[in-house]
């Protein structure tokens, strides 16, 4: 009974909608529910981004300001810091933060504090969906026994159910409607509530047997990429000591039009995905004393690749015969990808911390990334890119090739370039005059 009910609300749109947690994940799926004509609640402990959020504002980059006012202004939307909002709501999609500890081993919290706080207002027929990537397991272990606590049965007259998200900071291709949404449900009448309420606004759903292999997709995704990440960075390692250029390498490799795929390496790996993810189910396996020596090797080597970064501006300043101490070191870029403003676990964060260590005198730019926090709470401030910066500089680190940089520009006024993403290649294929020496990871 209770399944047809929400079935038939969701079909005719009279579905209220919560999402917990309006970061990255949770405001795209958010706008895009408002947009396809459901009433959406959106929940976030941050009052400044509440309220931004019913001033019409968005403070993500995919997600146009615009967006958000049209939905405002049809009354599809609203956010709220208090979880009492949504007792009205039919639906809610969990999509809060999983971090690891300093110990590596999984930051539950928020998962635990935000599902105890949707049992607290949960109610006969609701759908309740955890999005947030974690190890396999944790739909079963968490959100089942809560809603028994509060007297609900999971798959009866409630559903619990688990889809990982999928967004990609960034993407311009991708984003909620046309990436396939992978769905398990705690049971099948769990799984077909939940299937129904993403097929109104992805184009693709895949079901799959239960939470527990939904929860072994995301992780699989994201360690297959940290593990070929993992590989490529030691592959430019060895190029290095064989003295082959890595680059050129991958590209001659990728003509083959079967059984390869172009990964390429860089100063690390960051982001709210690919450094934690497979750490996750490294750790669950930990528990059943079983080693994941992939995910654990790949860790290993991508984790190391900052120091690897400064180890090269360490040997070409020497080749100058000048010393780390004291040299003026600018950085180019902060972020742990091409443009985004997203600085989690950003390798950027690693290689300034160590110059600054070594004695450097560190400065840093990126039109994305206004202000950084370092250790111990120091916080830098983006300079101004211009021409007497790049000249006063020792060396010019670029971490970050996010598109608005011009880089036969750069290399025109710097003396001395390490270029950890290959972004002056084009520069010196075409033979543009440039003044720098370009050292490449």
């Amino acid at each position: 009974m209770y399944k047809q009910q929400l079935l038939e609300r969701i079909n005719s749109r009279s579905a209220v909608i919560g999402i917990i947690g309006l970061g990255y994940v949770g405001l795209p799926l958010a706008v895009a529910f408002a947009q396809a004509g459901f009433k959406v609640i959106g929940i976030d402990l941050d009052q400044r981004k509440v309220d931004r959020l019913n001033n019409g504002e968005s403070y993500i980059a995919d997600v146009p300001s615009a967006d958000i006012a049209e939905i405002r202004a049809r009354g599809t939307f609203s956010a709220s810091a208090d979880y009492e909002s949504l007792r009205q709501a039919d639906i809610v999609s969990i999509c809060v933060p999983t971090p690891l500890r300093k110990t590596k081993d999984p930051d539950m919290s928020f998962v635990i504090s935000a599902t105890e706080s949707v049992a607290a207002i949960s109610h006969v027929g609701m759908l309740v969906v955890l999005e947030s990537t974690t190890y396999p397991g944790t739909t079963e272990e968490i959100l089942v026994p809560q809603m028994r606590q509060v007297g609900l049965q999971p798959g009866e007259d409630v559903f619990v159910a688990f889809s990982p998200e999928r967004i990609d900071p960034g993407n311009k291709h991708y984003g909620v409607r046309n990436t396939p949404k992978v769905v398990g449900g705690y049971s099948e009448a769990c799984r077909e509530v939940a299937c129904a309420y993403y097929a109104t606004v992805a184009e693709q759903v895949v079901p799959v047997s239960s939470a527990r292999a939904a929860e072994m997709v995301k992780l699989l995704e994201n360690t297959f990429r940290a593990v070929n990440i993992g590989l490529v960075n030691e592959m430019a390692l060895m190029c290095d000591k064989l003295g082959v250029d890595v680059w050129e390498v991958i590209r001659a490799a990728a003509t083959k039009p079967f059984g390869f795929m172009s990964f390429y390496p860089g100063p690390g790996i960051g982001g709210h995905c690919i450094p934690i993810d497979p750490l996750y189910l490294s750790w669950k396996l930990k528990t059943l004393n079983y080693t994941a020596r992939f995910i654990e090797l790949a860790s290993e080597v991508n984790t190391s690749m900052p120091r690897y970064v400064v180890s090269k501006v360490a040997d070409a300043l020497n080749d100058d015969a000048k010393a780390v101490r004291g040299a003026k070191i600018a950085v180019l870029g902060a972020a742990y990808k091409r443009d985004v403003d997203d600085v989690r676990e950003s390798p950027a964060l690693d290689i300034i911390q160590l110059l600054i260590e070594r004695g450097a005198q560190v400065s840093y730019h990126d039109p994305h990334v206004p202000s950084l926090r370092l250790e111990h709470d120091k916080r830098m401030e983006s300079v101004a890119l211009s021409a007497e910066w790049l000249q006063s500089a020792d060396c010019v680190v670029i971490v970050t090739d996010h598109t608005a940089y011009d880089f036969a520009w750069i290399a025109e006024h710097s003396r001395l370039i390490v270029d950890t993403r290959n972004a002056t290649a084009p520069v010196t294929a075409n033979g543009h005059a440039s003044r720098a020496r370009i050292v490449r990871l």
